[in-house]
């Protein structure tokens, strides 16, 4: 487990675009935390650092939203508003990551069991700085151990007393 800090914006777009880099095709990220909390912040930053250049907005209802961006296709989904297992296996999301697919889900961790290996990353206010971030990244699954370590390298400059 990461624990890192994001002072600004600008971090948390950082942050983003570092894992970004890590990130291939097949990989699913899970975005955690409250309301307000950065996770569409952090879905922009990711995707400008894989070469979007469409805007990048919440996909709370419409669920999902697919970006080319040239080698890889992302695709942003927000399962805020579905209530069951069902309503989150219906969106597919398994076969949206075949085919040059990478994934980024809002809310995700209602239904992180579900999805097999995966990374999280928890945004969470700080309280004492309203535009400060607590970033909380953690790995399920064989795929992203074998690159933790490249994971802690590239986020190493916004680590908490060592991560």
């Amino acid at each position: 487990m990461l624990h890192l800090r994001a002072a600004t914006l600008a971090d948390t777009h950082a942050i983003a675009a570092a894992l970004a880099g890590v990130a291939r095709t097949g990989d699913l990220i899970v975005l955690a935390g409250e309301m307000g909390s950065g996770k569409t912040a952090f879905a922009k930053g990711f995707a400008a650092a894989l070469g979007v250049t469409e805007p990048v907005t919440s996909p709370t209802y419409t669920l999902v939203h697919s970006y080319d961006a040239g080698r890889v296709t992302l695709h942003h989904a927000d399962i805020y508003r579905l209530s069951t297992q069902n309503e989150v296996a219906d969106l597919a999301l398994n076969e949206l990551l075949e085919y040059d697919g990478i994934v980024l889900v809002e809310w995700g961790d209602v239904a992180a069991r579900s999805f097999g290996d995966h990374l999280t990353v928890r945004l969470d206010p700080v309280d004492d700085d309203e535009g400060a971030r607590l970033v909380t990244i953690t790995a399920t699954g064989r795929t992203w151990a074998a690159r933790w370590e490249r994971v802690e390298a590239v986020t190493a400059e916004f680590a908490i007393n060592g991560g």
